[in-house]
């Protein structure tokens, strides 16, 4: 997996706190996005269950359906956290990764969200809507960023 989405936002927060309010809080500030939704039905709320090292994000309906998105694979509170991304749609060999890192900058956070691994869905799959490669990465961009500034309100 080599080309990534990388976006990052300063928060006014620990690190500890800044990863508190991505994990504890993902059903909170988490929202769809018409173009990168989880499941033809939608996001659902999201969760790290169980939240540590050795959970995994799913995401639950309304109707009880519960998909799991992807194992944890890093949870290194305050630092770094490291989890898969799947999609229904995907193949059973086609997956992303979401690498999360907090690092203080003076008073503040840096939150780091690189997911990477589009590279490797191709161009024609419904996740990545015929878009080339580039055009992709910059739409997941901005929905990234967007997300992040949803979690700075939480803090």
């Amino acid at each position: 997996m080599t080309a990534a989405v990388i976006v990052a936002l300063r928060v006014a927060a620990t690190p500890e706190v800044a990863f508190t309010a991505f994990t504890d809080g993902i059903g909170r500030w988490w929202t769809s996005h018409p173009l990168f939704p989880i499941t033809s039905k939608g996001d659902g709320v999201l969760r790290f269950d169980p939240a540590g090292p050795d959970g995994r994000l799913v995401t639950r309906f309304a109707d009880g359906e519960e998909w799991e998105i992807g194992p944890v694979r890093h949870w290194l509170p305050g630092e770094r956290l490291a989890f898969g991304w799947r999609v229904p749609s995907f193949a059973a060999d086609q997956a992303t990764e979401v690498d999360v890192r907090f690092e203080t900058v003076g008073a503040e956070t840096r939150v780091t969200v690189e997911h990477r691994g589009w590279d490797a869905i191709p161009q024609k799959h419904v996740a990545r809507h015929g878009f080339d490669l580039m055009l992709f990465q910059r739409r997941l961009g901005e929905h990234w960023r967007g997300l992040l500034k949803r979690v700075s309100t939480q803090i």
